[in-house]
């Protein structure tokens, strides 16, 4: 059985190492020319697909939490939502987050993931303490902030090591509830002055209709909020719906995805409205579904997200809507976000201004709209994010990272260039 991304595309045979010791991992290593880490397949292309995988999920305990300093010590296979199952109970939740909570720490960090609060935390790397890796000769380090191989390792891809442990600072809540605040607005002017208006709320996430048209461009609902204060730490995941199989591919179409945002729009009262949710709805609203991914049938699907500077952004924003809109290419996901300023990482994805994240399936035209859309966001300054990528050029994903030839450097000085690869560092020459 091969692994495979979120997206299901590309389909690719490969050989699965596994491993319960560092030394079972260093004898592996040794003799494998090429591999990559391989956690719990939810980046959504070709950045965690190789011909041989060394699969970091089974290598899963926990190691130890210091509750009076709130760190937690877990090997890098451990899940997010592992974490959230042990911790929640005791008034502990991620300072850093994304929209899914089933991906591993490891993966975590070689994507430097973000979430609802960029704007005010910043990536995961800010919560990581120290984590361990084992370098391409088999030698396991311990990194610290501020160290090379943090700044590479954080955002890199996987693409310096394999990591193996980590020490992540966790936040105090004591509640399992958000006081949520919804805004709705009517077009991208109002979208943009709603997220400055409660940009000093620490939670903030709008779903945009990406097929309005004129005057209706960037109409969304903007969600903002905060942990409530209530006691309630009863948390107790609930059980979730299953996609039993891969929709045909015609179900998902212009006229089903325009019926949805419909829905979804105006399931919303006109202006602002308040209501306390669930974090797990706050958060991970796709989570309660399994296998979602099927929605969007067997030829798979990608997921496009690209960020631009805050002063570009509008523009930007606004004639990429234009173009999506224009295609017909419509996605039920489309998230926009605020973000705060860039870190030092040579790769991480983040720098401040929005950034648009939209799910496309599979089809005949799609990446020549993609390379449209690619050509606004190279005019605007912004970047493509490497998780969610599988098939920008080089030239485009090069336009993007100014800290690219420091990152490849440091890869061949530090003998991983030839261990260490993926199917989009390969394309992308990392």
């Amino acid at each position: 059985m091969s692994l495979q991304s979120w997206g299901m595309y590309p389909l690719v045979e490969n050989n699965i190492i596994k491993f319960q010791s560092e030394k079972e991992l260093a004898d592996k290593l040794k003799v494998t020319d090429e591999l990559i880490p391989y956690g719990n397949g939810r980046s959504y292309g070709d950045s965690a697909l190789n011909h041989t995988l060394v699969h970091a999920r089974p290598y899963d305990y926990f190691l130890g939490f210091d509750e009076s300093t709130g760190i937690l010590h877990v090997q890098a296979g451990v899940l997010l939502s592992e974490i959230l199952e042990s911790v929640v109970k005791h008034g502990w939740f991620l300072k850093i987050t994304p929209g899914t909570k089933l991906i591993s720490v490891g993966g975590a960090i070689a994507s430097d993931i973000h979430g609802k609060n960029h704007h005010i935390e910043g990536c995961f790397s800010e919560c990581v303490e120290e984590f361990s890796i084992m370098l391409a000769d088999g030698e396991i380090q311990t990194v610290t902030k501020g160290e090379d191989l943090f700044l590479a390792t954080c955002g890199g891809m996987g693409l310096t090591g394999v990591i193996l442990t980590a020490k992540i600072s966790l936040k105090k809540i004591n509640s399992q509830f958000i006081n949520q605040t919804t805004i709705k607005t009517k077009n991208l002017k109002e979208t943009f002055a709603a997220f400055e208006e409660y940009k000093t709320d620490p939670y903030s996430v709008a779903w945009i209709d990406c097929l309005a048209k004129g005057e209706n461009i960037g109409k969304s609902l903007l969600m903002v909020g905060d942990f409530a204060d209530d006691g309630d730490l009863r948390y107790k995941p609930k059980s979730k719906l299953n996609i039993p199989f891969n929709f045909p591919s015609f179900a998902l179409n212009t006229l089903s995805v325009k019926a949805f945002n419909w829905l979804y729009y105006n399931k919303s009262k006109d202006g602002v409205s308040h209501q306390r949710v669930h974090f797990d709805s706050f958060f991970y609203p796709l989570d309660s579904i399994r296998n979602w991914n099927r929605i969007y049938g067997k030829n798979g699907f990608t997921q496009y997200q690209f960020i631009l500077p805050k002063e570009s952004s509008f523009d930007g924003l606004e004639r990429i809507l234009d173009k999506i809109s224009k295609s017909g290419k419509g996605s039920f996901l489309a998230v926009l976000k605020l973000y705060g300023k860039e870190n030092e990482n040579y790769l991480s994805f983040p720098i401040e201004g929005y950034s648009l994240a939209l799910d496309f399936k599979i089809e005949d035209g799609l990446f020549e709209l993609l390379d449209e859309l690619d050509e606004i966001v190279v005019e605007c300054g912004g970047r493509i994010y490497l998780t969610k990528d599988v098939r920008v050029s080089k030239e485009t994903f090069e336009y993007g990272y100014d800290k690219i030839e420091v990152f490849r450097k440091f890869r061949e000085k530090n003998n991983m260039s030839e261990k260490f690869n993926s199917l989009q560092s390969k394309r992308l020459g990392l």
